[in-house]
């Protein structure tokens, strides 16, 4: 059964980006390369990612900006009201809920998961819907004070496991279910 993890970083102050949208804080941390909840090994299992405008936007600038590449060959989903340039083959947009998408989501990534990449707002929906399975989040040690909040939804979370990653307190948490107070 294909599960759906929203991986992501975030700032101690639980930010996922600043007001600006930028991610710059996430690239001044280190991290272990091959390092319990590290990157490598999550890719590994997934065989789509979904994620939003601004995050695919961002994506977008940041790639241009170096001169480099869509790094994904797996299915790219991006919710987005616009009609953005294409980073890659396999990106399919689409808009409106996340439901009327779930199944075409997950049949693109075959037997492997789904990655909800962000933003906070997209992860949100599909826990909202029941269908986020899993939050993976790498807290830094470092505030921002404003910016893009993590998860601005209330749900019960129950964490199943807890690491270290070299700057990064790695914290895996099930999605139990929407708060009603």
């Amino acid at each position: 059964m294909t599960r759906c993890t929203y991986y992501t970083a975030t700032t101690l102050d639980g930010f996922i980006a600043d007001e600006h949208d930028s991610l710059a804080w996430l690239f001044e941390q280190e991290t272990q390369e091959g390092g319990p909840a590290g990157y490598e090994e999550f890719i590994a299992g997934i065989g789509a990612m979904v994620m939003g405008a601004t995050t695919y936007t961002w994506i977008g600038d940041h790639l241009r900006a170096n001169d480099e590449k869509w790094a994904y060959d797996i299915p790219c989903w991006v919710f987005t009201h616009h009609d953005p340039a294409p980073l890659g083959d396999a990106i399919t947009t689409v808009s409106g809920e996340v439901r009327g998408h779930h199944a075409a989501i997950v049949e693109s990534a075959g037997d492997r998961d789904l990655w909800v990449v962000g933003g906070g707002d997209l992860a949100g929906q599909f826990a909202d819907a029941g269908l986020l399975d899993q939050i993976i989040v790498s807290v830094a040690p470092v505030t921002l004070g404003a910016g893009r909040p993590l998860f601005p939804r209330r749900h019960d979370l129950r964490l199943v496991d807890l690491d270290r990653n070299g700057d990064f307190a790695v914290a895996t948490y099930d999605v139990v279910g929407r708060r009603s107070d």
